[in-house]
């Protein structure tokens, strides 16, 4: 199917031939629906925990920090471009919408107006306020990543979530007198986020007192997934090359695999608050930080009780069905509980179901007839099963603790523990013409859908994310 040279496009794209023909079997049959049972509730698959619990595991996360590394993990290769798509519309087709008046009325409210008013004329139009702050009139916000805007005002200037994320991390993911901190970026910005993070991280320095070790790194290219024509043939660029496609967050599974530490926390970039808004999220980052902790330990304990034919299977049997998300019709072996246990893990704080788009908690019955947690996405799930998905009390935030090293200190694999039959496609276009393009299994849901699970209620006010510009007039971010 493929002439010589486009053996060598693939291969230096880093993948292997029998990689993208899968991916074009994928395109023919399609993914399968997750099989949910039910959504997760209270004390069903979400811990609830009082104030009074909170507290102890706060504190045993604080004392492990000290002599642990922890890190901070912010995908932040995102364009801003759906944040601000409904003010490209309007400067196409020069008809206001409900986000272009909203932004225009409230202009001097968001934190990048001092810069914005620096590029406009006297006098300016509705026009030229939406155009010189989304294009290379002005701003160009439109074609920046969201971790490079403007998102808060203070006294003494302006913060970018890249900076607001630097803040957080001294509060909540320092290890002893170090911070570090993983983003995540494309690498056409590259050279903004280093000239950033130049310029800001010895200020970070010297008002928390702390060492920051930031590192930044692209997705890699061995990710991305072939794209079809929609008779599902390879679509082929104007010079006759493939055409290749990063496949979505899901591929930064392999970003987080090079990540060494015992404790990686993963927020995403548009996720910060204003600081006076901040105590909640510190709160219960900690909270979730000790979950894993006591969890792991808890695991570990038992492994090596397992190993040393000391464990009592009914303890192992409780455990497995009550604290790590899976149900069992039967007692297993020994042997089977082992190989459960020893799974990364990930703590992932969930809020109250208010109504937002996206991903949610639920027990999904596997292939193997195992039942289990994961967070599934609306796409996953079939048009028989919605009224399943509309019951969901509870909302995926990406809150997200990684416990990634085995009992004996050594670190998982993480490629091993996706789920590679979840997944999605879609149809996209270029220059004009129509294709269909794959998203592989997502960080939080197909990519670790062979993780050990725990998912713990949190508070909304944790939960402040940056969809469209009008979010950055709601309370968490003035």
């Amino acid at each position: 199917m493929f002439s010589y040279d486009e053996v060598r496009q693939i291969k230096s794209h880093g993948l292997k031939i029998e990689d993208v023909n899968h991916q074009l079997e994928m395109f023919a049959r399609g993914f399968p629906y997750v099989n949910i049972v039910k959504p997760a509730s209270d004390n069903d698959g979400i811990f609830v925990i009082d104030d009074a619990n909170c507290q102890q595991y706060i504190n045993a996360y604080d004392a492990y920090a000290q002599n642990h590394k922890i890190v901070k993990f912010v995908p932040a290769s995102g364009a801003a471009t759906r944040m601000f798509k409904d003010l490209f519309d309007f400067l196409n087709s020069h008809i206001p919408n409900r986000t272009s008046t909203t932004v225009r009325n409230n202009i001097e409210k968001f934190a990048f107006w001092d810069e914005l008013k620096q590029y406009l004329p006297d006098r300016a139009s509705d026009f030229n306020i939406i155009e010189c702050l989304v294009t290379d009139m002005g701003l160009n916000y439109g074609n920046l990543p969201k971790g490079l805007i403007a998102f808060h005002k203070y006294p003494d200037g302006t913060k970018t979530p890249v900076e607001e994320h630097l803040g957080e991390g001294a509060l909540y993911a320092k290890s002893g007198d170090t911070v570090n901190i993983h983003f995540t970026i494309s690498p056409e910005h590259k050279k903004l986020f280093t000239e950033l993070l130049n310029r800001v991280v010895p200020q970070y320095e010297e008002k928390y007192g702390l060492k920051y070790n930031v590192s930044l790194s692209e997705q890699k290219s061995s990710t991305d997934t072939i794209a079809v024509n929609m008779d599902n043939t390879p679509f082929r660029n104007e010079d006759g090359t493939l055409l290749f496609r990063p496949a979505g967050h899901g591929a930064l599974i392999e970003n987080l695999n090079d990540i060494d530490a015992d404790v990686i926390f993963i927020k995403n970039i548009d996720n910060v608050a204003i600081e006076r808004m901040q105590n909640d999220t510190i709160k219960y980052k900690k909270l979730l930080a000790g979950v894993l902790i006591s969890t792991q330990y808890y695991i570990f304990d038992l492994i090596q009780k397992i190993d040393s034919n000391t464990a009592d299977i009914n303890e192992v049997h409780k455990f497995v069905t009550t604290n790590i998300g899976m149900k069992l019709d039967a007692v297993l072996s020994m042997e089977q509980y082992r190989e459960i246990l020893n799974r990364p893990i990930r703590v992932c704080g969930m809020v109250r179901n208010t109504g937002a788009p996206g991903g949610g908690p639920f027990w999904v019955k596997n292939s193997d007839g195992t039942i289990d947690l994961q967070i599934v996405e609306q796409s996953q799930i079939a048009p028989e099963s919605i009224n399943i998905m509309n019951t969901a009390t509870y909302f995926n935030p990406v809150d997200v603790v990684c416990g990634v090293k085995d009992y004996k200190g050594d670190k998982f694999d993480l490629t091993k523990y996706i789920d590679e039959n979840t997944g999605f496609i879609s149809e996209k276009s270029k220059n004009g013409f129509p294709l269909r393009a794959m998203e592989r299994p997502g960080l939080w849901n197909g990519a670790m859908a062979k993780w050990n699970t725990v998912f713990v209620a949190v508070p909304g006010t944790t939960f402040n994310p940056v969809k469209t510009v009008v979010d950055l007039l709601n309370p968490a971010h003035q």
